[in-house]
C-alpha cells in the first residue's frame, strides 16, 4: 500500500509475511532441531520463526534469500545473536567483527572493529584485521593495515599498548606479505608528513587505510566523529566473518543508509 502510494511497481518482488508464510511449520522444525540442546522448546522455535529476524536468518539458512539487512528498529544485539545462531561464522573464523567504510573526499578509510567484541584479545585483534584487510580487496584496493595504540613501537609499555604490538606480531607471522604495523598513533597511521620523519622503518607511512582499533569503545567513537563533524559519509557496519551476508544496521539508519548496505549485501552475495 505505501508503494501504491508513492507509484512505485512491485512487480517481480516477492513480499513474506512471516505470520502467513507456508515455511513458518518447516523454518519451525529446522530451527528446534538446531537449537533444542541450547534450552530452546518446541513453543519457543515456532514462535521464533514470527519475528522477522529469526524467519529472516532461516530463510538466508535455507537458501531461499541471498542475503539479509536489519536492525533499524532493534538493538544490535537482538539482531545479531539470531544470526549467529542460526547462520553462524565461516569454518576460518573465530570471531566475527564490524567494518566501517569511511568515504571521505579525498580518501576512503575502513574501520574496525566498531560493532561487535569490545575488548577483543591480541589474537582477535589480528583476525579482525586479516577479515577487514580480505574485505578491503573487494573494493580492489591494497589494504594497508595499521594497528591503532596511544603508544608508538614500544614507547609504553601498558598492557593496552602491549596487546596491540602483539596483534602486530601474530599478523606478520601469519601473513609476512601483508602490509600491516603498530602499534602507532593515528596521526602517524594518517600524515606521511610526520610519520616519515619520526618513524621511517615503518611499514606503514601515513599511508593507512584500514584502522584496527584496540578496543570497541575507541573504533565506536572514532567512526561517529568522523561522521558528525568530520563530514565523512560512514557505510556500515558491515559484519565480517560470517557464513553468508549478514548486515546489522544501526537503530534509527537513515533511508540512504539502509540502500547502501541491501547494495553492499547484494554484492557480497556473488561470492557466496
Amino acid at each position: 500500500s505505501k508503494a501504491s502510494a508513492l507509484g512505485v511497481s512491485l512487480s517481480g518482488i516477492e513480499l513474506v509475511d512471516p505470520n502467513k508464510s507456508d515455511a513458518h511449520d518447516e523454518y519451525t522444525k529446522v530451527y528446534y532441531e538446531m537449537r533444542h540442546r541450547k534450552g530452546v522448546h518446541l513453543k519457543q522455535a515456532a514462535s521464533d520463526m514470527y519475528n522477522p529476524v529469526h524467519f529472516g536468518m532461516m530463510m538466508l539458512r535455507s537458501g531461499d534469500v541471498d542475503g539479509l539487512v536489519s536492525g533499524v528498529s532493534m538493538n544490535y544485539a537482538d539482531t545479531i545473536r539470531p544470526a549467529l545462531q542460526i547462520i553462524g561464522l565461516r569454518e576460518d573464523v573465530k570471531n566475527v567483527a564490524g567494518m566501517y567504510v569511511i568515504l571521505q573526499k579525498e580518501r576512503t578509510l575502513f574501520f574496525a572493529d566498531t560493532t561487535i567484541n569490545i575488548d577483543p584479545s591480541a589474537e582477535q585483534m589480528a583476525e579482525i584485521a586479516r577479515l577487514t584487510a580480505e574485505e578491503v580487496k573487494r573494493f580492489d584496493l591494497e589494504p594497508r593495515v595499521a594497528m591503532i595504540s596511544f603508544s608508538n613501537f614500544g614507547s609504553n609499555p601498558h598492557p593496552f599498548a602491549t596487546k596491540v604490538q602483539h596483534a602486530t606480531e601474530i599478523l606478520h607471522a601469519i601473513d609476512p606479505n601483508m602490509i600491516v604495523d603498530g602499534e602507532m598513533q593515528v596521526e602517524y597511521a594518517l600524515d606521511p608528513g610526520i610519520a616519515s620523519s619520526e618513524f621511517p622503518f615503518s611499514n606503514i607511512q601515513g599511508d593507512a587505510n584500514v584502522l584496527i582499533f584496540p578496543s570497541l569503545e575507541s573504533a565506536n567513537v572514532a567512526y561517529k566523529l568522523m561522521e558528525r563533524i568530520g563530514g565523512a559519509e560512514c557505510v556500515g557496519p558491515i559484519v565480517l566473518g560470517m557464513n553468508k551476508p549478514v548486515n546489522v544496521l544501526p537503530r534509527g539508519s537513515t533511508s540512504e543508509a539502509i540502500y547502501n548496505m541491501a547494495a553492499y549485501t547484494c554484492v557480497e552475495a556473488e561470492d557466496f
